[in-house]
């Protein structure tokens, strides 16, 4: 209890991932101690993992993900470019492995939504055999 009566609680957006396997998820937990809330953020971010297509050392294609009224643009990028990200954009890219990326917020940057227009980015890509196929290569030309 604080003054005025009010109980005091804690909120944490969690975003984990495994680069070698190419995973990310986010989960959100809540409690009256900072330690139980991420705690149980990352019990739920592990019940939400995704997997993403990536290249070697970054994405295929341009593409924008919506979520709410945040959205966010993710571009390929050059080897040695490193992840142009701001905060709640470059957790998750780093969390998934993706080396080389530059991304844009566009419209509110709440981190909640940001993230999960991120994810939703992350999950439109195309998988490398579409590409190579729609760019006219082989896939070991990608």
């Amino acid at each position: 209890m604080v003054k005025g009566g009010k109980n005091l609680s804690f909120s944490a957006l969690v975003v984990i991932g495994d680069p070698s396997a190419k995973v990310v998820g986010f989960g959100v937990g809540k409690a009256k101690e900072v330690p139980s809330a991420i705690r149980k953020g990352i019990e739920a971010a592990k019940k939400n993992l995704r997997r993403v297509n990536v290249l070697q050392n970054t994405i295929a294609h341009r593409v924008l993900g919506k979520f709410a009224s945040s959205q966010v643009l993710l571009k390929p990028a050059a080897d040695g470019t490193g992840v142009i990200a701001g905060g709640a954009v470059r957790a998750v890219i780093t969390a998934c492995g993706i080396p080389n990326v530059l991304t844009k917020s566009i419209g509110r940057r709440n981190p909640h939504n940001v993230v999960k227009a991120t994810i939703v980015a992350l999950e439109s890509l195309r998988e490398r055999n579409a590409v190579a196929e729609m760019r006219g290569l082989a896939v070991e030309k990608l």
